[in-house]
């Protein structure tokens, strides 16, 4: 009979010992190096991406914003109803060039009509009754003149006369009583002489000022004629200026009331643009710096003639002149166009393409890609001033660093990825 030998069997109970050990400690060791491992890095495919090379040199900063282009305020003109009134036609449509004196619309009102003929009858009866006054103190004042003369030829002959007398006395030839008699009697003939000249004198006064209160009530009612003329005029709707009708805001038959807006006129040969700047870009502007205006067809230079002192729903208003010589034909009020303003000019300084994210004054984490172009790593950058496509870098690249400038938010877990 075999006999089992206890030897054996503890061999091989520490065999079975020690392959636990090893299968126990080769799996805690792996389970270490596994989570020392870095994650596998999160591919992306090179052509997708939108990467820059960091620069040195001169960087031109600008602000760029939408807008329209626009009639001066002075080269346009709305033209509002005078009265209360109807539209009975209209002349002349919208896009017409029109002259100052062209009809654009006609407009009827019978109680402005009537009110100029009621006025206009106000005005001549004051003038009839001006001429009438004048024949009235006229003949007056020659009668006065004639009183005046009687009593200054009374005074005269009875001054003679007491002259007469006084000299026939000192020869004895008439009583003393004649001669005080005659002396009594020019002297009251004098001062009456001189009462009706005073008279004379302040009938030319009273004449000056009934006739200045007469033609003061003329020249008000002309006032109000010419004003109800003017009114009954304005029925007729004139351009005003030399442009092209923009609007007519009203339709045949439409009630119209002092004030209502009828027809806008402007002269397109002088434009300017209208931009709309974001608030935060547009703090650098100043009146005087140069702009460039894109049309479509074709980019107008100008220079910044206003900026509004306040923002309305995040952007501030702008606007530029542009070189009337260089409008392209076709242009028009209204036409949307694309504005760039030149700030400044900063000299030496390390810049690089505009990062989807990056906004002036900030620090952000871009990609920066290997030298063999196979990996990209992320780093913090410090950006500093701002242009509409370039942006300065203070701190966290150098020049000849190459930076994915697309946007990366998909991998904002990692700090690794491999260009494939």
């Amino acid at each position: 009979m075999d006999i089992q030998r206890k030897s054996s069997a503890k061999k091989k109970l520490i065999k079975r010992a020690i392959y636990v050990v090893l299968i126990v400690v080769v799996g805690v060791g792996g389970t270490l190096a596994l989570n020392r491992l870095k994650p596998a890095a999160q591919s992306v495919e090179a052509a997708t991406i939108w990467p820059d090379t960091v620069k040195r040199g001169d960087m031109i900063r600008q602000v760029r914003g939408l807008g329209k282009l626009t009639v001066y305020p002075e080269d346009t003109r709305w033209i509002p109803a005078m009265t209360d009134a109807r539209v009975e036609k209209i002349v002349v449509k919208v896009s017409t060039v029109v002259k100052p004196d062209t009809i654009i619309l006609e407009l009827s009102d019978p109680v402005a009509q009537q009110a100029m003929a009621d006025a206009d009858f106000q005005l001549k009866s004051a003038e009839a009754t001006l001429a009438d006054l004048k024949v009235q103190l006229l003949s007056g004042k020659l009668t006065q003149e004639s009183i005046s003369a009687k009593a200054k030829s009374d005074e005269t002959q009875a001054r003679l006369q007491a002259d007469t007398d006084q000299r026939l006395l000192t020869e004895g030839l008439v009583p003393e009583i004649t001669a005080k008699k005659s002396s009594l009697t020019a002297d009251a003939l004098s001062n009456s002489s001189r009462i009706e000249q005073e008279r004379l004198a302040i009938q030319d006064q009273s004449i000056k000022a009934q006739l200045d209160s007469q033609q003061a009530k003329i020249d008000g009612l002309k006032q109000l004629y010419n004003l109800k003329k003017s009114q009954v005029d304005a029925l007729h709707v004139r351009a005003g200026i030399d442009g092209v009708v923009q609007s007519i805001p009203v339709e045949i038959g439409a009630h119209v009331t002092p004030g209502t807006n009828l027809v806008k006129v402007s002269n397109p040969n002088k434009l300017m643009a209208e931009l709309n700047i974001t608030e935060t870009q547009a703090k650098d502007i100043v009146v005087g710096q140069d702009a460039s205006i894109d049309t479509r067809s074709a980019v107008i230079p100008g220079k910044v003639i206003r900026k509004d002192p306040a923002a309305v729903n995040g952007t501030v208003t702008v606007d530029c002149s542009l070189d009337i010589a260089t409008l392209p034909k076709g242009t028009f009020p209204d036409m949307t166009v694309e504005g760039t303003v030149t700030l400044e000019k900063l000299d030496n300084i390390i810049y690089v393409g505009r990062p989807v994210h990056g906004q002036e004054n900030s620090t952000v984490g871009l990609f920066k890609i290997s030298d063999d172009g196979k990996t990209a790593e992320r780093v913090q950058v410090k950006l500093g001033r701002a242009s509409v496509n370039t942006i300065e870098v203070l701190d966290g690249l150098r020049p000849g660093d190459k930076v994915i400038l697309s946007d990366t938010s998909a991998f904002d877990n990692s700090d690794r990825i491999r260009l494939s």
